[in-house]
């Protein structure tokens, strides 16, 4: 199977397979690549539906141009915690934040969602987004506001009073309890089209079945959303060397208190 950076043939393969409807394992199979390789091309590159071979390669072409160039004097790259690879990192926030813009988040929202869920605090400060990003804090504002909005971060004060922007496992639920308010709100408006039109109209009975099909949903989502904040999430490992650093303190302690309670016998 051949590694490294698609050819400029291969993308026009891809887009060639898009066009002609096949699924991504097809067309990773046909160019003997594995599928995640031709699923990231696509993704990062416009989606399925806007992928274009030319302009998919001079957008590759400038990303190895900006690798390429060396830091600023004084500069050096950032150390990632767990011994991530910053360049995996930064391709794979450029992946999710191209799959937000897909479902119809904003890009600049979808930069912000990406920078938030890829940090282990899961919180950022406007200060962090602004380097992180290298937008303007006007920038950074109105992205936050946005999401906030819609329920997808929340704002809270560190122990310096600094306002930092959170995302995490509630939120996410709490968003999908939200979308299933929005949800019920247009069942009760197309039950109210039902009355003023006429109940047994074409358009009533149109307007009716609406609103069955959008409470069903709101239902089993609310409910899924309940069951899973339950029974499907998880935590993080702890890890075992600070878990080794503390029973160490620990047996420190208390053999100092041992010692001291001797000495006062």
């Amino acid at each position: 199977m051949p590694g490294g950076r698609l050819s400029q043939h291969e993308r026009q393969e891809i887009a060639l397979g898009l066009a002609d409807g096949l699924a991504y394992a097809e067309i990773a199979r046909r160019l003997d690549r594995p599928t995640s390789t031709v699923t990231r091309e696509v993704m990062r590159n416009g989606g399925p539906t806007s992928y274009r071979a030319d302009q998919a390669h001079r957008a590759t072409e400038r990303r190895a141009h900006r690798r390429k160039q060396p830091a600023p004097r004084g500069q050096q790259a950032p150390t990632l915690p767990h011994g991530r690879d910053p360049e995996a990192v930064r391709e794979y926030e450029e992946l999710f934040t191209t799959v937000m813009i897909q479902s119809g988040l904003p890009k600049m929202m979808s930069r912000v969602m990406a920078s938030l869920l890829t940090t282990d605090s899961g919180s950022l400060t406007a200060a962090e987004l602004v380097q992180r990003l290298q937008v303007s804090p006007a920038t950074v504002s109105k992205s936050i506001a946005f999401l906030e909005s819609q329920t997808l971060v929340r704002r809270e004060r560190d122990e310096r009073r600094r306002e930092r922007y959170v995302i995490d496992d509630d939120l996410w639920y709490q968003s999908m309890l939200a979308s299933s308010k929005a949800l019920i709100q247009q069942v009760e408006v197309s039950r109210q089209g039902v009355t003023v039109l006429g109940p047994g109209t074409p358009a009533a009975t149109r307007l009716e079945n609406i609103a069955r099909f959008l409470d069903y949903v709101a239902e089993s989502l609310t409910r899924a959303a309940e069951q899973a904040r339950e029974i499907l999430y998880t935590k993080p490992q702890p890890d075992p060397d600070t878990n080794a650093a503390a029973e160490a303190s620990s047996d420190a302690k208390a053999e100092t208190e041992t010692e001291a309670g001797s000495d006062h016998e």
